[in-house]
């Protein structure tokens, strides 16, 4: 079954405030001699009621001012000819140059092949304006309604900071019509709909368009990085060293609160993610928009229950979690790495789809990026996967948390061939919060009450204040100094 078609002129009506629209169109562009293909346009103008297949200007979303493109099905199909390229390049420019996010409302079959090559390659500059308008840091929301096909949902359809899809919508590179044109048989059923693109990570979500006005208000609160609010010292660790056993043995607790807990208990305004945007999605992996108290970020996090529920992290995880740094530096927003895990994968999937290699793009990537980072450890911190999101201009670590190359068990199997010496492994190769303070791989511990998983609403509000003092600490600082000053603290790990 497949979703009831909306025109533009509906869809924006139901998103924007009563009275708020106001149209940036003017007439389109004469593209064309041909008497036929005039008279086709015109046709197209008397059926649809507009006079292109894209709409576009400016209204107000919960109050806040947002640009708005969307394709009208009903005038040729939604195709993108000429003057309906130039009508979208001309609003996102506009929108680049006010400073105004975008949503963008593709529904179209693609290019319009009454005007051929040259329209097919206006989706380049359809593209380089999107870019563009990313590259000043700012919003381009995408919300893709039945159906969407073809050039358009391979250039400008596909390009969005979040995306999100009409329900059972069409949605594929290649037509069905033209597919079985082609090649003689129909396409496989289930394909090419919102469900199966959000089932391979390809699309953030799924929304009707009643849900749409609520779902793009709450992105953009979460967008907002404008903050004047001072933040108060969070609550310190007592410094009581503790049995670094006992506190591995809690991270494992089956109740210890992670990665959603954190975001349930300690975030506000929460917009989840899904996937890497190319095809893959690793549950073990939580992606995601939020605010701790007054500071937007992006949060990636790895669900310690699901990856033991499900499967270890493999190397999907970490592509997603590099799309969680593109979107960070796309947005400008400071990103907050959350480590949780057992270990990463240990199979024949995991190395031959790349882990160790994700591994080190992670590290790098991290070390490098140009942003506010902020890390920590919420409790098992095992291997090169919790090592992978770990680099960071500060790092913080719950008090029973720890980070090892290898589990207790595993450290103790090398060195003693046995796993009862796991305890002292731990002790000797301090992984405890204590240890990871005092050779300055941690910055700062988050009191647990005796154990968070007897606390977890509690815990997580620790963690949250704690995040929300260090992004405010972070905000303050020069992007130059900030970066050579995180060089140079791994540089000099281990040597004074």
């Amino acid at each position: 079954m497949t979703a009831p078609r909306t025109s533009a002129t509906a869809l924006i009506s139901l998103l924007t405030d009563a009275g708020s629209f106001r149209s940036w169109d003017v007439a389109p562009i004469d593209v064309t001699p041909d008497e036929t293909y005039r008279a086709e346009l015109a046709r197209a103008r008397e059926r649809s009621g507009v006079d292109e297949s894209v709409l576009t200007g400016e209204g107000r979303i919960r109050g806040r001012r947002v640009a708005i493109v969307a394709c009208e099905f009903g005038f040729l199909g939604g195709s993108i000819g000429l003057a309906a390229a130039e009508r979208l390049v001309l609003a996102i420019e506009r929108a680049t140059l006010e400073g105004l996010p975008i949503l963008a409302g593709p529904a179209s079959g693609g290019t319009r092949m009454q005007e051929g090559t040259l329209a097919f390659l206006s989706m380049v500059k359809i593209s380089a304006a999107v870019s563009r308008h990313k590259a000043a840091g700012l919003p381009y929301l995408v919300y893709l309604r039945h159906p969407t096909t073809g050039g358009v949902f391979a250039s400008w359809g596909s390009l969005g900071n979040v995306t999100i899809a009409e329900p059972n919508a069409l949605i594929g590179f290649l037509g069905p019509r033209v597919y079985e044109a082609i090649y003689g048989e129909a396409f496989p059923e289930g394909v090419q709909t919102s469900e199966n693109l959000y089932r391979n990570g390809l699309i953030d979500g799924i929304a009707s368009p009643a849900q749409l006005p609520e779902l793009v208000a709450r992105v953009l609160t979460v967008l907002d990085r404008s903050t004047s609010a001072s933040v108060p010292e969070p609550e310190r660790w007592d410094g009581v060293d503790g049995d670094t056993w006992d506190s591995v043995l809690l991270s494992r607790r089956i109740d210890r609160p992670g990665i959603r807990a954190l975001l349930h208990h300690g975030a506000r305004h929460v917009v989840p993610l899904n996937g890497t945007g190319q095809g893959e999605r690793d549950l073990g992996l939580v992606l995601a928009l939020a605010k701790f108290g007054s500071r937007s970020c992006v949060v990636m996090g790895q669900d310690r229950q699901a990856q033991r529920a499900r499967t270890p992290l493999g190397p999907a995880a970490l592509r997603e979690a590099r799309r969680g740094m593109r979107l960070a530096t796309d947005l400008r927003l400071p990103l907050v790495t959350a480590i949780d895990t057992p270990g990463a994968a240990l199979s024949t999937e995991a190395e031959e789809g790349g882990l160790a290699g994700e591994i080190a793009r992670c590290l790098a990537e991290l070390v490098m990026h140009p942003g506010q980072t902020i890390s920590v450890i919420l409790g098992e911190g095992t291997g090169g996967g919790a090592l992978a999101l770990l680099p960071a201009d500060r790092t913080l670590a719950g008090r029973h948390a720890w980070l090892s190359p290898l589990p207790p068990e595993g450290a103790s199997a090398i060195v003693h061939r046995d796993i009862t010496h796991a305890p002292q492994m731990a002790a000797a190769q301090g992984i405890g919060a204590a240890a990871l303070l005092a050779d300055g791989i941690v910055d700062w511990v988050v009191p647990e009450l005796p154990d968070a998983a007897d606390e977890p609403a509690e815990f997580c509000a620790r963690v949250s204040a704690t995040l929300e003092y260090f992004l405010a600490e972070l905000h303050e600082q020069s992007p130059g100094p900030r970066l050579d000053a995180r060089l140079t603290r791994y540089r000099r790990l281990g040597l004074s």
